[in-house]
């Protein structure tokens, strides 16, 4: 499981140091694809592989969301083994969708490490903490409760 967040820099040739407490569920490998909300997605290659299960229930031949999905999530994929240091590369056509230029916030979510420009993170985080009732009511909204 992946908690957390922190403070790290991509460096001129484009690799990202993963935070030390990732390292080992990383080290097998590590897929990073475009996320959702404007930052990167980083699976353990074992997680990406659980992901790529369920991505191919979809019901692709008949329906066009799914078929769109399946093109943004994997058409942007890139998989790398971290090196020794324990950095693995970001892309460039990655970075510049993410607006990544060398500083970066690397966030454990559960089952995934979203990397993301500092200044997006500041705007999403803040906007949840300025308005945790907003979405604790979208939590119920779908049946979940803390």
């Amino acid at each position: 499981m992946f908690l957390g967040q922190y403070s790290h820099t991509v460096d001129d040739k484009g690799r990202l140091t993963i935070p030390s407490r990732f390292r080992a569920d990383l080290e097998g490998g590590v897929v990073i694809t475009r996320g959702l909300d404007g930052c990167l997605w980083a699976y353990p290659r074992s997680e990406w592989d659980r992901q790529v299960e369920a991505i191919n229930a979809l019901p692709t031949t008949t329906n066009a969301a799914a078929r769109n999905f399946v093109r943004f999530f994997f058409s942007n994929a890139s998989d790398s083994v971290p090196d020794r240091q324990g950095r693995v590369l970001i892309p460039q056509n990655l970075r510049d969708y993410a607006a990544i230029t060398s500083e970066t916030v690397v966030v454990g979510v559960n089952n995934r490490v979203e990397i993301w420009n500092p200044e997006r993170w500041a705007e999403v985080f803040n906007k949840v903490e300025a308005d945790p009732d907003a979405m604790m009511s979208q939590l119920q909204d779908m049946g979940i409760s803390l």
